[in-house]
């Protein structure tokens, strides 16, 4: 699921939700809507396809008087995308409208209990059971309803609810969900994520599991699972309202490529302070580093693959054998786990379900957990007792890009800061691989402005058929995440593989005009791909390769070549994963694709 929005104050409650959910575009969804309440009674509005269909419908609000109101952005999971499955719900009497995050589990048992007892279900989807149970259980006491109907509900959920014989009231709750609460002066709001709330706010509460909360203009009291009142931190939000927008680019994904030396710099520089890697939040002895046997690294998607290239730096300096596995297969494999594993969790939301259900299941076996994540207050932070935050800021365009590279970038510090405490590294060595890891932001600055060409590149490789990448070790690590960005933004096919392996079958698919992108950049093993790359060539392929500027015997082989400057070997795939960012998002806007919220995705993946 995708968004939710609440506000309750003194203004017209519409068009602060409206400007909320925009706020939320970048999570994908595929309909929205919104509910007010004025003198009483509750009005929804709701569509399927783009907010911007939403502002029409209602005029930017104008048209959906009252102070309180909670919205929606769906992503289909329950029922097709359609204006009737679309949130707010509303209850049969009308007298509750509510938004729901997440799935509930048993929404077929519920369903039939309640059309059994005369309740008219609407839409195909699991969450019209909540808005239901809230009527059935409504006796005049709103927070009693509240309880009791989250008390039958198995799975997950972030809930507002909105009453019409509560004026200015809303409820909020969650359970394995994000929420957060935001406090304004005569208004408070939640939210989904932090980006709906810092126009209006930056003070913040974030709700944990099995808490709710009940929102006023004046005050907001949050309840444990039992109802009783417990006091919460507040938190500073410290995003800008700025970092949130496009900044004079044409996309986000565009906007965040380019912010990447920044963010890799936020989070390396912090913790590199009188040539020593000081981490915060990280509390490995020695000789608990020395007691790890083996470390899993999890997570889905693009953090799957930084995880791919990590493993390389982490088992080089380290010594000890690193196993990366997709959380989503992780989850339900029987894994080796032990007292004697660390595992690296990976999410830049903190959010991502596969992932927290991995994590859960090797605790339970006795994992020690180390995560990287970007949003303060997520999940995953706050079922670790080791994070340490990327510091990325945040993220719109649906595909990663600076998430990534702070993620893998997190990844070589944490390698080099162990293999130091474990005694690994040479002074020398480790003052050396300090100076490599400093100067990835310059290196990746670099990248950006050596590379004018790729536009015409992308637009010449853009065959409308499939891309190869292929490479070796870091090469074939970074590989997998560039092909990943050609396939989510630009819709072409495009698959990443070890080019030691072209002949095991793979080359068969080799024909005149195949575009290859071919990845050089790591010096050890370059000359065997540069042999691979002749074999496709026989064939008929025209190859575009990635290479360390100065290297000349590439030229010599391929049809066109791209430069990253040198860096050391382990932490080459940081550069190199810039220029394949680029040509993606060049090949996706010749393809006129909707590049920062591509069909089909959504940005935080929290329900399986």
């Amino acid at each position: 699921m995708c968004g939710i929005v609440g506000f309750t104050g003194k203004q017209n409650a519409a068009p602060i939700l409206l400007e909320g959910l925009k706020k939320l575009e970048y999570r994908g969804y595929d309909s929205a809507g919104i509910a007010v309440c004025k003198d009483g009674v509750i009005s929804v509005s709701k569509v399927s396809g783009r907010i911007a269909n939403l502002c029409e419908k209602t005029e930017n609000g104008a048209n959906m008087p009252g102070h309180s109101g909670i919205g929606h952005t769906r992503w289909a999971t329950h029922g097709a995308p359609t204006d009737i499955n679309a949130h707010p719900h509303m209850s049969c009497d009308g007298r509750f409208s509510i938004v729901h995050n997440g799935i509930i589990e048993n929404y077929l048992e519920l369903r039939e209990e309640l059309t059994a007892k005369g309740y008219a279900f609407r839409s195909q989807t699991d969450t019209e059971v909540i808005v239901h149970l809230l009527e059935m259980y409504y006796d005049g006491d709103l927070k009693s309803a509240v309880m009791k109907t989250t008390s039958r509900l198995e799975g997950s959920y972030a809930i507002g609810v909105l009453c019409a014989d509560c004026p200015g009231t809303i409820m909020a709750v969650r359970e394995a969900s994000p929420l957060i609460l935001g406090i304004g002066v005569g208004e408070n709001f939640f939210a989904s994520d932090v980006t709906a709330l810092v126009a209006y706010t930056r003070n913040a509460i974030y709700l944990d599991d099995g808490e709710f909360a009940e929102l006023t203009p004046e005050r907001i009291t949050v309840y444990d699972c039992t109802g009783t009142v417990i006091q919460k931190p507040v938190s500073r939000i410290t995003w800008s309202v700025e970092a949130a927008e496009k900044g004079g680019y044409e996309h986000f994904m565009l906007k965040e490529i380019m912010e990447q030396p920044r963010a890799v710099k936020s989070a390396l520089a912090p913790r590199i302070q009188n040539d020593q890697i000081q981490l915060d939040d990280f509390s490995f002895t020695k000789e608990d580093l020395r007691g790890i046997k083996k470390i899993v690294v999890t997570a889905c998607g693009s953090a799957y693959y930084a995880g791919c290239a990590g493993k390389y730096a982490i088992e080089k300096l380290c010594h000890i054998p690193v196993d990366v596995q997709l959380a989503s297969e992780l989850r339900y494999g029987e894994p080796q786990i032990d007292s004697g594993t660390l595992l690296i969790v990976l999410s830049q939301s903190g959010e991502t379900a596969d992932t927290i259900a991995a994590m859960k299941e090797c605790q339970s076996l006795g994992a020690r957990v180390l995560a990287i994540v970007n949003v303060v207050g997520s999940t995953i932070a706050k079922l670790v007792d080791n994070t340490l935050y990327t510091w990325a800021g945040p993220e719109i365009a649906v595909a990663t890009t600076k998430g990534y590279t702070t993620q893998l970038s997190v990844l070589y510090l944490f390698a080099v800061y162990a293999a130091h405490t474990m005694e690994l590294l040479s002074q020398q060595e480790y003052l050396r691989l300090i100076r490599e890891l400093q100067s990835i932001p310059q290196k990746i600055q670099q990248t950006l402005d050596m590379n004018i060409t790729l536009p015409q590149l992308a637009k010449k490789y853009n065959t409308g058929h499939s891309m190869f990448y292929i490479g070796r070790n870091t090469d074939y690590a970074a590989a997998l995440e560039g092909a990943l960005k050609m396939k989510e933004i630009s819709y072409i096919h495009a698959e990443a593989y070890a080019a030691g392996e072209l002949k095991h079958g793979t080359i068969a698919l080799i024909d005149e005009g195949q575009s290859v992108i071919a990845l050089c950049c790591n010096r050890h093993i370059a000359e065997k791909t540069m042999n691979n790359i002749v074999e496709v060539k026989a064939r008929g392929a025209q190859v575009l390769a990635l290479a360390v500027k100065g290297d000349r015997a590439v030229l010599a082989q391929a049809d066109d070549v791209i430069y990253i400057p040198g860096l050391d070997p382990l932490f080459q795939s940081v550069a190199e994963i810039i220029p394949l960012q680029l040509l993606a998002y060049y090949a996706a806007k010749e393809n006129g694709c909707d590049i920062d919220k591509p069909k089909n995705l959504e940005k935080s993946v929290t329900v399986e």
